[in-house]
């Protein structure tokens, strides 16, 4: 088949429910870049495209985009980017084939090692270092062909949902480059709502694959605790918090990203030991009598930027459209206890800081947020911590017992929609004050405190164009059964194809 009717019956092949429903006709680098990477993925390994024109085109609309958004960082030049693209396509007329992101362009989240790029953390103590290797989530990535072309932004140390730092400046909304994109995979979704990225790697501690996924128009999915296992050095044991994960802007270019970077590893005992089945066995959820539950703000608990849960309220009614049964819900459980137990949890994962805080030359380069999180650190007793772990094993009985009435729990992704990313973070919601840095996000601590799957799916957009994103959780190693959801709700939602067109440099 000749490339450019290959690209147009890629658009409208099998699988309707996961591909985009309508593509804008343009030039070739255009239609590259509009590829699923899934779509992208199959243009290549049959050779109606090249690793060389993919790269070029995404090279091209990096420098008309990443202007605008400040999306990708520390890239390498064209030539080398493109000589790497060559040596893929060598490769692929031998007939080595890399795996399904051979000759795909990619930019790991700077808080990553990628060998022989910089991993600045967003901190000017860190600037410029350059990784010798790859970290364990990354080079999984890279045995699957992917071919690294620098970072994504970040904010410094990945701390606080905003992608702004020091080093890089402030990370744009692909909605709206004047808002931010969220974080910390801040810039992992800028660069994929702007189709400056196929696919796109992060991680999730406190939302950070779901609130920029959602401040972005995209799916991110934060995966059961275990499933994407870390790297073999620092603790293996007790901090279960934060989890590598995928995002791609449909929800079946995420789920082949987390094939590539889930599954046990010898080196991590609590990496889950089963295997999730290939992409093929995705199947979009049968919507008729899944039973759904709607925590929303969990009855006026959480502050909520006005106009915000009512936007999330609509898709639930195409969801009931399809015969899906909802019902409000609320776990049984004392949500401040909750808030107290993160604040615990997350001042201990800060232990790691303590160099950097105890070094006065260090010290002051670090935000007042890290400072007062290292602080938080050093006053946690071990008494502390136990009692944290008693109220979050209380907590995840809470939420299971609502999984024994519901297939998947429903929340909003934020509580604000995207501001301006020159505000680094909001004080208030809704007339009630904020007390820490990250108080706007608290919607997210849930999911991450029960370990279990969280998908963020689109919501829309409201009246300015801003868009939301929902939660959608599942029990504990039903990452399968989370994705399918999410494919289904794409199928009956079309909110991803609704993306706005990103504003080229010429025009900002």
């Amino acid at each position: 088949m000749h490339r450019r009717g290959f690209l147009k019956a890629a658009m409208l092949s099998s699988g309707a429910a996961i591909l985009p429903r309508s593509i804008a006709a343009a030039d070739l680098p255009s239609e590259i870049t509009s590829l699923s990477a899934s779509q992208l993925s199959a243009a290549i390994r049959q050779k109606l495209v090249s690793c060389e024109e993919t790269m070029a085109a995404y090279l091209a609309r990096i420098h008309s985009y990443n202007p605008v958004y400040n999306a990708i960082v520390s890239m390498l030049s064209d030539d080398e980017c493109l000589e790497q693209a060559q040596a893929a396509d060598r490769a692929l007329s031998a007939g080595h084939y890399r795996g399904w992101m051979h000759g795909m362009p990619h930019a790991v989240k700077d808080l990553a090692d990628a060998a022989g790029l910089p991993t600045s953390r967003g901190s000017p103590i860190f600037a410029g270092t350059v990784a010798a290797q790859d970290s364990f989530m990354i080079a999984r990535i890279r045995s699957q062909g992917a071919i690294f072309i620098g970072k994504t932004n970040t904010p410094e140390f990945g701390m606080g949902s905003q992608s702004y730092n020091p080093v890089f400046g402030a990370t744009g909304s692909a909605c709206n480059p004047a808002l931010t994109a969220g974080g910390s995979s801040g810039g992992a979704a800028s660069g994929l709502g702007t189709r400056m990225l196929p696919v796109a790697d992060g991680g999730d501690l406190m939302g950070s694959l779901r609130n920029p996924a959602a401040f972005n128009n995209v799916i991110g999915f934060r995966p059961t605790q275990g499933r994407v296992p870390g790297g073999g050095s620092g603790d293996l044991f007790y901090q279960q918090m934060g989890t590598g994960g995928p995002m791609g802007r449909n929800t079946e270019d995420t789920i082949r990203l987390l094939l590539s970077i889930s599954g046990p590893s010898a080196g991590n005992p609590l990496s889950l030991r089963d295997r999730l089945p290939d992409a093929g066995a995705f199947k979009p959820r049968e919507l008729n009598g899944t039973r759904i539950g709607w925590m929303g703000n969990f009855d006026g608990y959480l502050a909520m930027e006005p106009g915000l849960l009512e936007l999330c309220r609509q898709p639930l009614q195409l969801l009931t459209d399809q015969g899906a049964i909802v019902e409000d819900c609320k776990p049984d459980y004392d949500l401040s206890r909750l808030w107290q137990t993160w604040l615990t949890l997350r001042h201990w994962t800060r232990n790691s800081m303590r160099e950097l805080y105890e070094d006065p030359a260090t010290r002051q380069q670090l935000k007042p947020e890290a400072i007062w999180e290292i602080e938080g650190a050093q006053n946690t007793s071990a008494a502390d911590i136990y009692v944290a772990g008693i109220a979050r094993a209380d907590w995840f009985r809470a939420v299971n017992a609502l999984l024994d009435r519901y297939d998947y729990l429903l929340l909003p992704t934020a509580q604000v929609f995207p501001f301006p990313k020159t505000l680094a973070w909001p004080s208030s919601i809704n007339g009630r004050d904020m007390d820490t840095y990250h108080r706007w996000m608290e919607v997210v601590i849930g999911g991450t405190l029960a370990g279990l799957p969280v998908v963020n799916v689109p919501a829309g957009f409201d009246s300015t164009g801003r868009p939301m994103g929902i939660q959608v959780m599942g029990r504990f190693g039903a990452d399968q059964s989370v994705l399918q959801f999410a494919l289904a709700y794409e199928r009956v939602t079309g909110y991803l194809d609704q993306q706005p067109a990103p504003t080229p440099a010429q025009d900002y």
